[in-house]
């Protein structure tokens, strides 16, 4: 079942986003930065971490997920080193998953073959 409600809240923040670049004049740029923001601000409120625990991955790793992500350590760190926590947590909590992603990125450079789009 915990399969199920992350597919249907992923699916349900995925489909917030689609209406949103369908039915407004934002750019998909702006919509991602609305999602993390938006995700800063529900873990502010104590909103998200309820979600994320209902939802699993279905809440995590939409772009919404990296706000709350960010919010967290940004909380932790503060909490555990002080105020500078503020400047470096969310870095901290994140590094691992942008790492990741800047050494796909580069591995898909190095061994993918670039196309023309037209």
């Amino acid at each position: 079942m915990n399969f199920v409600w992350a597919f249907v809240i992923g699916g349900l923040i995925c489909v917030a986003g689609q209406l949103l670049m369908d039915y407004t004049k934002l750019t998909p740029a702006r919509i991602l930065v609305t999602y993390v923001v938006a995700g800063v601000v529900l873990s502010a409120l104590g909103w998200y971490e309820p979600l994320a625990s209902f939802a699993g991955c279905g809440a995590t790793v939409p772009l919404i997920g990296f706000g709350h992500l960010l919010a967290q350590g940004v909380l932790d760190s503060v909490e555990k080193i002080g105020l500078i926590g503020a400047l470096t947590g969310g870095f901290t909590a994140a590094a691992g998953g942008i790492t990741a992603s800047l050494v796909c990125g580069f591995l898909a450079a190095v061994f993918g073959q670039s196309k023309d789009q037209s």
